[in-house]
């Protein structure tokens, strides 16, 4: 499993706008379901940093290849004018889970 995850701040009050920009669209829904699940969550003491992250299950080459058919070039496009900075951007092995 890997976690995808990506840390931005935005442009102030720029949320709303991301999100729907962020939205794979017509990507197909086989495509999307591979990370299970999928957070936005945003930071408690500055409202404008915002992490994306989801658990894509498959390898690493499965999830460029996932990526490619997604359109993720063309959804970072869409989201950059949303967007001040990137603080972190990766995919990271998932080595345990605690519970």
């Amino acid at each position: 499993m890997i976690c995808t995850l990506t840390a931005r701040r935005l442009k102030p009050g720029a949320y709303d706008a991301f999100r729907a920009a962020w939205d794979p669209g017509d990507a197909a829904p086989e495509v999307i379901e591979r990370w299970r699940p999928i957070y936005h969550v945003r930071d408690v003491s500055d409202p404008d940093v915002v992490i994306s992250f989801g658990f894509f299950n498959g390898s690493l080459e499965e999830l460029h290849n996932v990526q490619a058919q997604a359109g993720r070039g063309d959804q970072v496009a869409r989201i950059a004018e949303t967007v001040e900075e990137v603080l972190l951007d990766g995919a990271y092995e998932v080595l345990e889970q605690l519970s």
